[in-house]
């Protein structure tokens, strides 16, 4: 087959000709009709060629591989300081060599010729469509299975004992959940041209990249040359924050001109303050908790700023020193949990031997007493909770009355949609049938393992109610600004209030109904770009199936191998200095599970509670969005009114802790380069490289964090001088009243 040759210039691409991906024949849109989102019209294809095959030895072979392949390496890398998130977009480059290889040498003897099961190891040269389902599957890898918290807080932080058939049933039922919700919902949140899922225009601007051929613009690159340029810089570079200079991770320069003031710490550390000026040199910071600042609409950019800005630089320091909560007593910034006198909180002290809640125990401790950068992190978590139902009913709520009454009928389509048309739709019984099935099998376990598990049915049965209600509104916000707000302090809080003193319990209910939601939205991410690149639904489907059970054994399998062998995993006081295995993630987990199951939000958030006037934010957080609908009505010409989205805004702090204020700073200044001055002011340029950008710097950080732990870490090689310590603000974990004695602090 010929390669596709565009034109020199690419404007709205796959417009000008009738010519795939691949040189051959397709059906295709008139320029008109193409999407009416503009980053959309300039990113995907308007044509098809059905003819493709998708479904190849190839595919399997090689998703299956990629599948593995992330699983293991995200699970490995996701106990580390500064979790090193490897994407799908690794293995959607890895594969094209591969791919090719395979197309070159494989035999192409056609076996059952002329039979109903006819097929070949090698239908033809490697197609993008081939390459988009390999991605697919590879993506069912790339992210971590939520549950695996569950394993990692019960045995290591409580010392309990957890099964691995219980935990793997655990987390496969957990993944499979979202099944059934994005079955449900995905007439309302991937046929719609307004539900656009930005992210998704990173990998199809990629997957044009690896397949096109273009002329090379006048004066500048292809998207190809561009695209190697930018990885070979991209992986040669991580070579100085991922081992040579860690500290360009988080530069806190006020730390250096004040090194012995825990103010001035608080003030400017970018790892345990509130970050003043601190900035990192590192992609996998930047990208690590918020993802590709690349790919984030600049709207959205701009309101997780404002937000951050907000609860960061007013809220937090606002409180802080005027003593909110005995603030001064504590950190300004930490996500462990603590005595009156500012000492690490025993949580073993308080448990019975049941593994229940010992409330004389707690009488004799004392009450917890959080930061007050966590504190307010929840606090803003009640706001955007409750923002999010009221935008998406006062903004979107005609628009799905609207497309629930036409549910059945084929109108106001775009492009896409017509041309998905063609072929086989995935039957809703489907999804009903694995949705059901799930439910039963969870609700077997939890009654058959209710000593390990804790939760009871009543309780598994809620959580998938509020998953149900939950997935449409939340949907609407990721697929519109790229942010995803989450479930996890509404179901804490709910469970509890209704069933506490069971820590185990409070996480699988966090679980079960938390991630159900995020496991929905990402495989509807999945159907959005199987509809961008034409893949069909059914083949989608099967892939996402199939990589999803895969990825359940391969990381609970890669956890269990690393608790088992790595000393002292996860507990920072046993560690050794320097050592990366310190667990943020699960840290804020377990400290979760202390504060909603073990000790119950009525004790904390509650009537007996010492932060219940948090509570209060949750009708601030419903009251948001109605003030910015009330003003866009009042001044409808103010188009930017409509732009503040109150979910993102209120949430953008969501990932902290264990996100820090140099993980946003960085991410802010990217995302206004690329969202504001480059689609501005150089918009041919964005509209070439910028998503082509981001899959580069992604893949080459990937690339080379592999290389660096099986070149160096693994043979126990490493550097010790001032630059291998990241951010230098030793004093800023210190607390601020006078008084209070704490290890390495000095008394004020």
């Amino acid at each position: 087959m010929k390669d596709f040759v565009e034109e020199d210039e690419i404007t709205s691409p796959l417009l000008l000709k009738n010519t795939q991906i691949d040189g051959s024949t397709s059906t295709s849109a008139a320029p008109e009709e193409n999407s009416p989102i503009e980053q959309v019209a300039l990113t995907v294809p308007v044509t098809d060629d059905p003819s493709l095959p998708v479904v190849t030895f190839r595919m399997w072979t090689l998703g299956t591989v990629a599948c593995v392949l992330l699983s293991f390496l995200n699970q490995f890398f996701w106990y580390r300081r500064e979790p090193l998130s490897i994407t799908s977009i690794s293995a959607q480059i890895a594969v094209v060599p591969l791919g090719h290889l395979m197309a070159a040498t494989i035999t192409d003897r056609v076996f059952f010729q002329g039979k109903k099961y006819e097929f070949s190891l090698n239908p033809g040269p490697f197609n993008v469509k081939e390459h988009v389902l390999i991605t697919i599957f590879a993506n069912s890898g790339a992210g971590n299975p939520y549950a695996i918290h569950i394993v990692s807080a019960v045995k290591i932080f409580y010392g309990k004992t957890l099964t691995f058939w219980v935990s793997l049933i655990v987390v496969v039922t957990t993944q499979v959940l979202g099944f059934g919700w994005a079955g449900i919902f995905r007439r309302y949140l991937v046929e719609p041209a307004s539900m656009w899922w930005p992210q998704n225009l990173v990998q199809v601007s990629l997957f044009r990249a690896l397949h096109e051929r273009e002329k090379r613009p006048k004066g500048g690159l292809t998207r190809n040359e561009f695209f190697l340029i930018a990885f070979i810089c991209s992986f040669a570079y991580y070579v100085l924050p991922g081992y040579l200079f860690p500290m360009l991770s988080s530069l806190s320069w006020i730390c250096w001109i004040y090194p012995k003031s825990v103010l001035a710490q608080q003030i400017g550390s970018g790892l345990h303050g509130l970050g003043v000026g601190a900035i990192g040199f590192d992609w996998s910071s930047i990208s690590s908790y918020l993802g590709s600042p690349l790919a984030s609409p600049w709207f959205a950019t701009a309101n997780i700023a404002v937000g951050y800005g907000l609860v960061t630089y007013v809220i937090t320091p606002l409180a802080y020193w005027f003593n909110v909560y005995e603030a001064k007593r504590f950190p300004i910034f930490s996500d462990d949990l603590f005595t009156s006198t500012g000492q690490p909180y025993n949580t073993s002290a308080i448990i019975d031997s049941n593994f229940h809640f010992d409330s004389v125990a707690y009488e004799q401790e004392g009450q917890i007493y959080l930061s007050i950068f966590f504190a307010m992190a929840y606090a803003v978590s009640f706001a955007c909770l409750t923002a999010t139902v009221v935008h998406v009913l006062v903004f979107h709520g005609r628009e799905i009355w609207d497309l629930s009454k036409s549910a059945f009928q084929e109108k106001n389509m775009d492009v896409h949609s017509r041309l998905m048309r063609r072929y086989k739709q995935v039957p809703q019984w489907w999804f009903t049938c694995i949705l059901l099935t799930n439910i039963v099998a969870t609700l077997f376990v939890c009654e058959y393992y209710k000593t390990q598990l804790q939760l009871p049915w009543w309780a598994f049965l809620l959580a998938c109610g509020l998953s149900f209600f939950f997935t449409l509104p939340i949907g609407v916000i990721t697929a519109t600004t790229n942010q995803t707000p989450g479930l996890n302090v509404i179901t804490e809080y709910i469970i509890g209030y209704l069933y506490p003193g069971y820590p185990v319990a409070n996480m699988c209910f966090k679980v079960y109904g938390y991630i159900s939601v995020k496991q929905g939205i990402a495989f509807l991410h999945d159907f959005k770009l199987g509809h961008y690149m034409k893949i069909p639904p059914r083949s989608m489907f099967m892939a996402q199936i199939c990589g999803t059970l895969i990825s359940a054994l391969v990381h609970l399998g890669t956890a269990w191998w690393l608790m088992d062998t790595v000393p002292n995993i996860c507990e920072r006081a046993l560690l050794p200095p320097g050592s990366p295995w310190t667990c943020p993630g699960d840290h804020v987990f377990y400290d979760a599970s202390v504060i909603w199951g073990l000790i119950g939000p009525q004790r904390i958030f509650g009537n007996l509670g010492y932060y219940n006037s948090i509570n209060w934010f949750f009708l601030a957080g419903a009251i948001a969005p109605i003030l910015v609908w009330l003003l866009h009505k009042a001044f409808p010409t103010q188009n930017w009114i409509k732009l503040i989205t109150t979910p993102v805004l209120l949430g953008a702090t969501i990932n902290m802790p264990p996100a820090t204020s140099v993980n946003y700073n960085s991410w802010i200044i990217i995302g206004f380069l690329s969202g504001f001055v480059a689609y501005r002011y150089h918009h041919n340029w964005w509209g070439r490289h910028n998503y082509v950008l981001s899959g580069a710097l992604d893949a080459g950080l990937a690339f080379m964090g592999v290389l660096l732990y099986v070149s160096l870490d693994m043979e126990g090689v490493s550097l010790n001088w001032w630059g291998s310590k990241p951010d230098g603000c030793s004093l800023a974990s210190c607390p601020a009243a006078k008084g209070i004695v704490v290890d390495g602090c000095p008394i004020i």
